[in-house]
């Protein structure tokens, strides 16, 4: 790949042309706000407007309802050689394309697994997809062409290409991607109304699960129109379970025994389905998560500590597999948490209080 023109300079598509200017790449930027493409372009994402001749890979990167069209126009008019989409949706815009007279031997629908709670050229970055899946969803007609670009363009980004029918992969980012937003939004939104006092307590784990709550409202309207049915399906299974907490914590509450063991039982049974699905999550390197042991420390808000604290774990010989930041509230302190593997956490404890770190207890 020589030549490539990105349509669409947004987080995705600013980021993929980054990569790609970054090895050497010729791209060409394309966006209906020229706002966005003189502020790609500034940031060396590429150069401004489209090519006059025929480009090795156009990369449509617009919202899902907005892939049919756009791609069905850059074929038109001879833009590339070879087409694919980064949308987060497949089966529905590859329908769509077929139906506006649209080229699906030149075309392929693709879709990294990657992004950020912020979106705009100005949060990209050239390493936005290093290690991360980048899904293809080839048909009998792609042409061979078209998937040895994409499979360039994959490897060019540093990213993991994974195969899959298009409406299995809808289904699968339904339930992994399109209702944890949801579920993460509802739950921030009962922050709200909430009491000061209330909000003054929140910790590391209502930080986690309201992180992607911060997501641009208008882009996820958009790519959940375009995955109804799939995430209302999951929904509802959730709602189901919801049914059923909401009945065992009532029975927690009642006097008769024989209804607080029932709610009991009901609470476990949710807890450890929890367990049970969190543990299939891949963890470091796509392997199985390992059962990490966590050191606790007491760091301060000052610049030049994390990178002490990791140098100190160096010195010990102890890897740093994982690390979060528990921040204090109205403090200017926090504990960073070490994950180790559990051989290696007594060594680390012992070592890290011997240069004068306050660990706490977990």
């Amino acid at each position: 790949m020589r030549t490539a023109l990105v349509v669409g300079t947004g987080l995705i598509g600013t980021s993929a042309a980054l990569a790609l200017t970054g090895r050497g790449v010729r791209v060409h930027l394309s966006d209906l706000d020229p706002e966005r493409v003189r502020t790609a372009a500034a940031l060396g994402a590429g150069t401004a407007g489209e090519p006059d001749v025929s480009v090795d890979l156009a990369i449509v990167a617009v919202p899902p309802a907005h892939v049919a069209p756009v791609t069905a126009d850059v074929q038109r008019r001879g833009l590339a050689r070879a087409c694919i989409d980064v949308a987060s949706v497949k089966g529905g815009p590859r329908r769509e394309l077929l139906e506006a007279g649209g080229d699906l031997v030149g075309y392929l629908g693709t879709h990294p697994m990657s992004g950020r709670e912020q979106n705009g050229p100005l949060a990209a970055t050239a390493d936005l997809f290093e290690g991360r899946p980048w899904v293809l969803t080839p048909t009998t007609e792609t042409d061979t062409e078209v998937l040895n670009l994409a499979l360039e363009l994959i490897a060019l980004c540093g990213a993991v290409p994974v195969v899959m029918d298009a409406d299995a992969h809808d289904r699968a980012v339904a339930l992994v991607s399109h209702t944890p937003q949801l579920l993460s939004s509802m739950i921030a939104a009962r922050l709200e109304a909430a009491d000061e006092t209330a909000v003054r307590l929140c910790g590391q784990g209502i930080r986690d699960v309201t992180r992607i709550a911060a997501s641009d409202p208008a882009m996820w309207v958009e790519i959940l129109a375009a995955n109804p049915g799939p995430v209302a399906d999951i929904l509802a299974d959730v709602a189901g379970d919801l049914d059923e907490a909401v009945r065992a914590l009532r029975a927690l509450g009642s006097a008769d025994e024989e209804k607080r063991g029932g709610g009991v039982a009901g609470i476990e049974s949710v807890l450890r389905r929890g367990n049970a699905g969190r543990a299939r999550v891949p963890g470091k390197h796509g392997q199985a998560p390992a059962a990490y042991r966590t050191v606790a420390v007491l760091i301060s808000d000052r610049p030049g500590e994390l990178a002490r604290i990791f140098a100190d774990a160096g010195a010990a010989g102890v890897n740093i597999e994982d690390v979060r930041i528990e921040h204090a509230t109205g403090q200017q302190a926090g504990h960073v948490q070490l994950m180790v593997e559990p051989g290696a956490a007594s060594a680390l404890e012992a070592a890290l209080r011997d240069r004068g770190w306050s660990l706490r207890q977990q």
